[in-house]
């Protein structure tokens, strides 16, 4: 079944729905048959924004979005968004990693509580299949944001097992690298600055990310929505580069302007992780995607007896280093895959809030 036939005459919910995953999910599914799409998020500015491109844009089908203000942390509010609900994409996330590390408890807060709120009112309301978005910063995590990210991860796998059985709903994640163009993210500071005739502010050029556009990161949510059983993680394979790299792709494309290596800042890598050592015992290689299965033992582990040698990692994570890598002409090959650069390009106005 093609993943827009399972979403027929059905309503999805979206989480931290006003932000570029959610606009990027609003443009693959407005204009199929799904029945309701349901935006819950803190900012009414941004949904009266939204409201209004769907307005203007998509005349016909904008009558399918409903808007709900309310707050993942507060579960009366995630409660009301998923009566009726089929469906829900979980991406309401604190993910600026400097913000998180100035406030931990506030990523906490949005991160782990209101991924636990999203599973209980999801569960009450017997929603069949719940996807929640992670970031590559959850393996190995040394910043706030990667930590609470991997807490919230670790609360879908606890309670995914006794979800389906009380309430026949499916929990599972997904983990993928930076998404291009998306709030926070550094391309579009870096056409900003070169607009600006400022420096490129870089702040390691050996640093190396995944680069993800966002069609891709919808992709994989609904890769996982279609493959997922309970607690399963899915990882998509992705091109990665420098950030030097990355910053001389971005001027090839919009112009010549300095560099000014201003060093990491609060709770960087060097390279980021998607899947870890030991987390490649228990993957399954789909092609392009990783599927990462839930260790399913219970808390009595007398119960386990082990023959032979005890192997607890695989040989290599899979990290940014060792992924492909681009060089120069193939990130401007990359970017200008994205819809925020192509829209710089010509000059009109973002259809996706970045």
């Amino acid at each position: 079944m093609h993943i827009t036939e399972a979403f027929k005459n059905k309503t999805l919910v979206i989480t931290g729905g006003t932000g570029s995953f959610g606009s990027t999910v609003l443009k693959h599914f407005l204009t199929t048959d799904i029945g309701e799409i349901r935006i819950i998020s803190r900012d009414e500015k941004k949904q009266d924004w939204m409201r209004h491109t769907l307005q203007a844009q998509y005349p016909d089908y904008a009558g399918k979005v409903q808007f709900y203000v309310g707050d993942v942390r507060n579960v009366d509010s995630v409660r009301d968004v998923m009566y009726g609900a089929n469906y829900v994409f979980h991406a309401a996330a604190l993910k600026e990693v400097p913000s998180c590390e100035f406030f931990p408890m506030e990523a906490v807060r949005t991160n782990i509580i209101g991924t636990d709120n999203v599973i209980t009112a999801a569960v009450e309301n017997h929603v069949e299949r719940v996807v929640f978005l992670s970031t590559d910063k959850a393996a190995y995590p040394i910043n706030t944001m990667g930590m609470t990210k991997a807490v919230g991860e670790k609360v879908v796998q606890a309670r995914a097992q006794k979800a389906f059985e009380r309430g026949g709903t499916v929990l599972a994640c997904t983990r993928y690298g930076n998404v291009m163009c998306s709030r926070g993210s550094v391309i579009p500071l870096f056409i900003d600055q070169i607009k600006r005739k400022a420096p490129i502010t870089i702040t390691d050029p050996n640093m190396t990310r995944f680069l993800m556009n966002l069609d891709e990161a919808v992709d994989l949510v609904a890769f996982a929505f279609e493959h997922a059983e309970p607690g399963d993680l899915f990882v998509q394979k992705a091109d990665a580069s420098t950030i030097g790299d990355l910053a001389k792709g971005v001027m090839k494309v919009f112009g010549e302007t300095e560099c000014k290596i201003i060093g990491s800042r609060h709770g960087e890598k060097l390279y980021e992780t998607l899947v870890t050592r030991e987390e490649m015992l228990r993957s399954v290689d789909m092609g392009h995607y990783y599927r990462i299965a839930p260790d399913a033992r219970g808390l009595n582990y007398d119960k386990f007896y082990v023959e032979g040698t005890v192997t607890t990692e695989g040989d290599e994570a899979y990290t940014s280093h060792n992924t492909n890598r681009l060089d120069v002409d193939g990130v401007v090959k990359k970017i200008m895959e994205t819809d925020y650069v192509k829209e710089e390009l010509e000059g009109r106005p973002h259809s996706v809030e970045a």
